[in-house]
């Protein structure tokens, strides 16, 4: 019976708080979707659910969704979101393949992502040429780091955006001769963090 009392004790708190959880389950019995809502706020979290525009851009000719090799789970995209009042943090991550070089592929979406405003090239927290910066205050050393983006997976990219509200196209440190791996991705940042600070 005293096994029974911290579930008990768990489902009374999460009632009495007005909390309502949903957890959808994949065909292998992983989470794949999860939902948690409160009074204050909530957190979501979708897997494998999303295509290239849902961050903004297109998908390059010919690239294949890929699965990320570095996590335990296998999942080709995450889309996060969390938010208590005017708390947001936003993540959208989705990864593809192409046998095209990395060149091919910045080129591509540095034209692409002209639709956000000026796009600055980075060599992990180093700019490479010029700008160096966006209009809005976007510098190669606004990693992001307060989000799921592990920037120690990312030795190229294109950025485009505010420190707050960034569009990133990431080259993976995987990627070799003949494959070339890439992350698309839209960080919103909560107003006051440190890698999201608005411009003034």
């Amino acid at each position: 019976m005293k096994r029974l009392i911290p579930p008990v004790l768990a489902f009374s708190i999460i009632a009495v708080c007005g909390c309502r959880i949903q957890v959808d389950k994949a065909k292998g019995g992983d989470d794949k979707n999860v939902k948690i809502e409160t009074p204050m706020g909530g957190l979501h979290v979708r897997t494998d659910q999303m295509s290239a525009a849902d961050v903004g851009l297109p998908v390059y000719p010919g690239a294949q969704l890929v699965a990320d090799s570095n996590r335990k789970d296998d999942n080709k995209s995450v889309d996060i979101h969390m938010g208590f009042g005017k708390w947001q943090l936003r993540v959208k991550v989705i990864k593809y393949q192409t046998p095209d070089t990395q060149d091919n592929v910045l080129a591509f979406y540095r034209k692409a992502m002209g639709r956000f405003g000026n796009v600055i090239e980075c060599n992990g927290k180093s700019p490479v040429g010029s700008p160096t910066m966006t209009h809005e205050g976007l510098s190669c050393a606004d990693s992001g780091k307060n989000s799921k983006v592990d920037a120690a997976d990312i030795e190229r990219s294109l950025r485009a955006g505010s420190p707050h509200h960034q569009h990133i196209v990431g080259i993976d440190k995987n990627s070799s001769v003949g494959k070339t791996q890439f992350a698309l991705v839209e960080l919103e940042l909560p107003e006051g963090s440190e890698s999201g600070k608005d411009s003034q």
